[in-house]
């Protein structure tokens, strides 16, 4: 996985340097041209996201985290695959909705908290279960949790300097300045739609390290394709309303609850048995086949925090013993 890592690294390297070319060329067009003022302006905003980023997931869950004589099961699984993990345990929070769903967050290894909705804990059975929190405490241990809340701060600063420059900034300069400071506008919002895309990538990546390192926290790779087969299925029988209350957030999520209708017809494929799980012989089967996406499943893919989730469990196919 030395390859997804390196591709990490050189990710974080290109969005930090587009963010520092853009503020740079913003500062210079308005008189601004000292290094320190674009360094402490850069790292203001990443602190304050820092600071504040757990508490905005926990008001927009609804979280409320339980004691261990609440939930002992739940509690014994964070436990041990924490113990497992090397990381202290974290704090066990129940998200108070309806959609079926678990989430890492926090500001590091000694902030970790893991959180399951009230949905997932009526669809998934036990090695499921434990399985999809391997997943979530492996995104702690990898400390991607905070790099891709750091990152997300990026694409945010170049919509706020987009949207400045283009309806407030051109009123207030004429001729030639006015017309350089619509086009620094425009280029900053181009810069946006890059960014993004590359904060969604990286995202992508980082769950397909969190989905091996559950395996190596002793999990079968069936158990977590399992797991997640059941959670797109979850997420496709829910009401509109119930998606949209977690659409901000859905990175946070083991999978993307807004592709859940197009996704189940695609993995319904794989239960052979119509049991409405994936055994080991049904995961065995997928890694023989090659997958053969059209462009609009490529095109959502790169749209999406998650990768395509037939890919996705091919990849855990290969992890089959």
């Amino acid at each position: 996985m030395w390859y997804l890592k390196l591709r990490m690294y050189i990710l974080i390297a290109v969005l930090f340097g587009i963010i520092y070319m853009v503020m740079t060329v913003v500062g210079v067009s308005i008189g601004i041209t000292n290094f320190y003022f674009y360094l402490a302006l850069s790292l203001g905003m990443m602190f304050i996201q820092y600071l504040i980023g757990p508490k905005i997931v926990e008001w927009s869950m609804r979280v409320k985290y339980v004691e261990k004589n609440q939930y002992p099961q739940l509690h014994q699984m964070v436990e041990e695959l924490s113990k497992k993990a090397g990381i202290p345990k974290p704090k066990v929070g129940i998200a108070q909705i309806a959609l079926p769903n678990a989430f890492a967050f926090g500001r590091g290894v000694s902030d970790g908290r893991v959180c399951v909705t009230e949905g997932i804990m009526k669809l998934l059975d036990e090695n499921e279960l434990r399985a999809v929190l391997g997943h979530e405490i492996s995104h702690l241990k990898n400390r991607d949790v905070l790099t891709i809340m750091l990152l997300s701060v990026i694409p945010m600063i170049l919509y706020r300097i987009a949207w400045n420059l283009l309806f407030f900034g051109g009123g207030r300069r004429r001729n030639n300045e006015g017309a350089n400071i619509a086009l620094i506008g425009m280029a900053a919002l181009i810069f946006y739609f890059i960014t993004n895309l590359l904060v969604l990538y990286a995202s992508r990546i980082r769950e397909y390290f969190a989905d091996r390192g559950s395996i190596l926290l002793g999990n079968k790779p069936a158990w977590l394709a399992s797991g997640l087969y059941k959670l797109v299925y979850g997420s496709a029988i829910m009401d509109k309303e119930s998606l949209k209350e977690a659409e901000g957030l859905k990175a946070f999520f083991a999978n993307d609850p807004s592709r859940a209708m197009e996704e189940i017809k695609e993995l319904k494929q794989l239960d052979l048995d119509r049991s409405g799980t994936i055994d080991s012989y049904e995961l065995e089967r997928i890694q023989a086949k090659s997958l053969n996406l059209n462009f609009g499943d490529r095109l959502l893919e790169v749209l999406s925090t998650h990768p395509n989730m037939l890919k996705r469990i091919k990849q855990l196919s290969k992890y089959e013993v």
